[in-house]
């Protein structure tokens, strides 16, 4: 059986070999600070196997979460120059494939959704070949090696130490930012155990007015939507206002459809997801990717668009939710 576990084990195997590239690249002024950041990122994913199976503390992953806090949030990173292919020789390798090159894109969902859908139901001697419950996770693995092979044969490229670079050089790009999702989705667990929701829907089924399910409406996909923006993930935020509005108020007390309140709630956070810098892996990410000399250029193009489907959200769930 193939376990879901190996791949991670490789996922911190490619941060360790890209903290060793980093820790030699002169080219990267703080070269250092790098390779500990996603060399302590790649131990994480080695060291918790034995954390899962009870065979280690976990305390050691929190020093080294709060380790990379510090190296992160000082900025202690930086970016080097990747020894890979140059610009020149990128620009005709794409005028030269064309949408050719989006095969290997194309090949990591396909394998993934095969994955999940048909061989989930191998067996070899009566044992899944893949194991239980993370077909999608071994899926998204497998159809990322495949997707590498690919692109390797599509562009022609023979030396395995391009792609590595390459990746290398993302990494560097996005820097820190490239967690914030999952330390957020943290925060969100986080704000539910304190029972930050249950006293939020203290506060708001005090000041809401009795039986005004518009007003109530509004006010969940507007929390969503601000909630989102303060912590920079909609899923953090739904199980907070959720729990404050969504469910007590909307669901329970007036008697609202729960797939279209939770389901549209879910997408008035997303619209939140669009104006915030918190969501750095939406917006500030691609901002540095693309070099644009306004890092939140994509936010105020998208303010518009968030605030339309807000409106949009409101009415939905007014609509057909009652």
């Amino acid at each position: 059986m193939i376990k879901a576990e190996w791949f991670y084990w490789l996922v911190g195997a490619v941060f360790l070999a890209m903290a060793a590239q980093m820790a030699v690249d002169r080219s990267n002024p703080k070269r250092y600070g790098s390779a500990a950041f996603w060399g302590l990122l790649g131990a994480c994913f080695l060291y918790s196997t034995w954390v899962v199976e009870k065979r280690a503390p976990a305390e050691p992953l929190g020093v080294a979460v709060l380790a990379m806090v510090c190296l992160g949030g000082f900025g202690f990173t930086g970016r080097g120059v990747p020894r890979t292919t140059t610009a020149e020789e990128r620009t005709a390798t794409a005028a030269r494939l064309g949408s050719r090159l989006f095969i290997p894109a194309l090949t990591i969902p396909l394998i993934a959704v095969l994955c999940a859908s048909v061989v989930k139901d191998w067996r070899i001697g009566g044992e899944p070949v893949l194991e239980t419950g993370s077909e999608t996770i071994l899926g998204l693995g497998f159809g990322a090696i495949a997707g590498l092979v690919v692109g390797m044969i599509v562009v022609r490229e023979r030396r395995p130490s391009v792609p590595l670079h390459s990746g290398r050089g993302l990494l560097e790009s996005m820097g820190w930012a490239l967690l914030l999702p999952q330390l957020l989705a943290v925060l969100g667990s986080i704000f539910q155990v304190a029972g930050v929701g249950t006293q939020v829907g203290k506060i708001t089924e005090a000041l809401l007015p009795d039986g005004q399910k518009y007003i109530a409406v509004a006010v969940y996909c507007v929390g969503m939507a601000l909630f989102t923006v303060v912590m920079g993930n909609a899923f953090a935020a739904f199980p907070v206002m959720t729990a404050a509005i969504g469910w007590p108020v909307l669901i329970q007390q007036m008697h609202g459809d729960p797939p279209v309140v939770l389901a549209v709630g879910m997408l008035a956070g997303f619209c939140g997801t669009l104006v915030t810098p918190m969501a750095a892996n939406f917006n500030l990410v691609p901002a540095a990717l693309l070099e644009l000399k306004d890092q939140y250029g994509p936010i105020k193009a998208q303010i518009p668009t968030a605030g339309a489907l807000l409106v949009c959200n409101v009415a939905i769930i007014s609509l057909f939710a009652f």
